[in-house]
């Protein structure tokens, strides 16, 4: 993602949005994204990044029977991290990643990918919440990591132009 202004300025609009990020595969590369914008903490609450299956469930609500049988790899985790990140920091929307950074073949990974998700709520009630896969054949870790931050906002920011009009 080249710029947050568009971002900035669609949760900016009326009704005034809040965002908060929970991450595992970006490892903190969506909130500095966010956070790298001027005025981010007019809409940005925070994040969390959780690396391990306890944090997760400790901190945003994942299942751990769910998420322990796919390795905290899907996109139902994805959605579970994201809905867990608008209750923890009292956001309107959320977004989450969660995926490998690099092979893993012990887990049958040949190649980087991640899961993200996007996650809208309103009066506490979730409206909306959606996944996608990115594939990031071939990619070191940090091209991946850096390629699944700006896919999660890219889709963010998509939702927020249709939602805006």
């Amino acid at each position: 993602m080249d710029s947050g202004l568009e971002l900035k300025e669609l949760m900016l609009r009326a009704p005034r949005l809040t965002l908060a990020a929970a991450e595992s595969l970006t490892c903190g590369r969506v909130q500095a994204r966010v956070g790298a914008t001027s005025g981010a903490s007019n809409f940005f609450r925070g994040g969390l990044t959780a690396y391990s299956l306890d944090q997760k469930v400790k901190h945003l609500g994942v299942d751990r029977a769910a998420a322990r049988r796919v390795n905290c790899v899907s996109a139902a985790v994805a959605e579970q991290m994201a809905r867990g990140v608008c209750t923890l920091f009292d956001s309107d929307l959320g977004v989450a990643t969660t995926g490998y950074a690099e092979p893993a073949p012990d887990d049958g990974v040949a190649d980087p990918f991640a899961w993200w998700a996007v996650a809208h709520r309103r009066r506490g009630r979730f409206v909306k919440v959606w996944s996608g896969r990115a594939e990031c054949p071939g990619a070191t870790r940090t091209d991946a990591q850096a390629f699944v931050a700006d896919a999660v906002l890219v889709e963010l920011v998509a939702y927020l132009r249709e939602l805006r009009g």
